[in-house]
């Protein structure tokens, strides 16, 4: 989730002497045995490398979500057919290194980070987690627990449990109704041997990425990559896809929780990334973020921590979050918002002004390897061009108030409420008649 604040010392800097964190040599692109391997030489001593599993939630059914979750806790927490998992742990330990895998909805990384001096000891053990994962019974059963507890303690939480809803309900029938992290009686199900089968058929060339950002040698990263390639299967051929959302009418669904406070949370459309209005929107809801902190939390105290942030993914979506004792109160202050932007537009120094801190942000975030890889890998993914994280400022600095505005009126139309908490405290007719539904006429599958 994005801040919500703007600090005014940012709005002193000049977009034009933002500049890109590549004080190093140019990143390149290298194809080895059919896997596009992306190098941005780093100018420092730390080796950081990604390998990226495309599809996320298109690569399973909803009746096995938690699986590549699991997957990639088990690539290192089992341990290897060489190393089990304490003396693979207890090598890495030695150098202060890191080799760990995780996913979210849109695709899955196996990340190592080391010292360069210490990169002939990581990669072996790096390339083991990958091509010969042992998923141990008594490590799975570990591991398998671990997640249980984790999905346990995130469903006592009201933040995560609002946004869980939002998803269920907005994106039913949709791959991104699909948790990554699964639910207890998935997880509970899965063996070791499902799950590493389940593996296997995903970790093929046909859906890698690699990302490298470290001074390494060419010859050396391509020698090691191809090494490491050499018993991956090709696959099918694989496409990521990506689909629009648009909600066709204002909704609510409500679920009743004995909670302190009540939580509402409401989705709707956004542009997907390569949209030409991507950038566009990206700003509008940064500022819209600030408006909406303002309003609902400053000018009328009805939340201590309200959201509003643009959600990019596959399927990529604008969304909405209060904990309020005064819902019915928060869709009136949220109404009149959206009406006053629609009408009267944001103001060209508060475009301005966002565009400076975003990216500001956005090349502050990105000062270490690990950062810059994950950047390059996401828009390698999600945009099918890695080159835009380097070029980003460019593209924002371009943005016109005429186009943040308009990107805003597209988007931001009927919404996808939902509601946890005490029934009696919502009018539901406030959010389905709301301001928003004068336009347009369920949501588009």
């Amino acid at each position: 989730m994005m801040k919500k604040y703007v600090f005014a010392l940012l709005i002193a800097a000049a977009v034009g002497n933002i500049k890109t964190a590549q004080a190093q040599k140019a990143a390149y692109e290298t194809m080895v045995d059919g896997v596009k391997v992306i190098v941005q030489p780093s100018g420092n001593d730390i080796v950081e490398i990604q390998t990226i599993i495309k599809g996320g939630v298109q690569n399973y059914k909803a009746d096995k979500m938690g699986i590549e979750s699991m997957a990639m806790s088990a690539l290192t927490e089992c341990g290897t057919v060489a190393h089990d998992k304490n003396a693979f742990k207890d090598i890495l330990d030695k150098v202060s290194a890191t080799v760990y895998g995780s996913t979210n909805k849109n695709y899955s990384v196996v990340r190592m980070n080391c010292i360069k001096s210490d990169f002939d000891v990581v990669w072996p053990l790096y390339a083991e987690a990958m091509t010969q994962p042992r998923f141990d019974a008594k490590e799975f059963t570990r591991i398998k627990q671990d997640a249980i507890n984790n999905l346990k303690a995130e469903d006592s939480q009201p933040d995560a449990a609002i946004d869980k809803l939002a998803n269920k309900v907005a994106f039913v029938n949709r791959d991104y109704a699909k948790e990554p992290e699964g639910t207890v009686d998935i997880i509970t199900k899965l063996t070791p041997e499902e799950t590493k089968a389940f593996y296997t058929s995903i970790f093929t060339k046909s859906r890698l990425v690699i990302v490298v950002v470290a001074d390494l040698d060419q010859s050396v990263i391509e020698a090691k990559v191809k090494a490491l390639l050499a018993g991956v299967k090709k696959g099918n051929p694989f496409e990521f896809k990506k689909s629009s959302f648009k909600v066709y009418k204002n909704s609510i669904n409500v679920e009743q929780r004995d909670l302190a406070t009540n939580y509402v949370e409401g989705v709707t459309s956004g542009p997907i990334p390569g949209n030409e209005d991507f950038d566009a929107f990206n700003v509008a809801m940064r500022i819209f973020a600030n408006r909406h902190f303002l309003d609902v939390r400053t000018n009328n105290g009805l939340s201590y921590a309200p959201q509003a942030w643009f959600s990019v993914g596959q399927t990529s979506t604008a969304r909405f979050s209060v904990s309020t004792t005064q819902p019915d109160k928060y869709i009136a202050v949220f109404d009149k918002l959206v009406d006053k932007v629609k009408t009267e537009g944001f103001k060209p120094e508060e475009v301005a002004n966002m565009k400076i801190t975003y990216l500001t942000g956005f090349y502050y975030k990105n000062e270490t390897n690990s950062a810059q890889a994950s950047s390059i890998a996401s828009n390698e993914v999600l945009f099918d061009n890695w080159k835009r994280s380097l070029t980003l400022v460019d593209d924002v600095k371009k943005l016109t108030t005429e186009q943040v505005n308009n990107a805003f009126k597209t988007y931001i139309n009927n919404i996808v409420w939902v509601y946890q908490g005490d029934p009696k405290k919502v009018n539901q007719v406030l959010y389905i008649n709301g301001t928003l539904n004068k336009g347009e006429n369920g949501v588009n599958h």
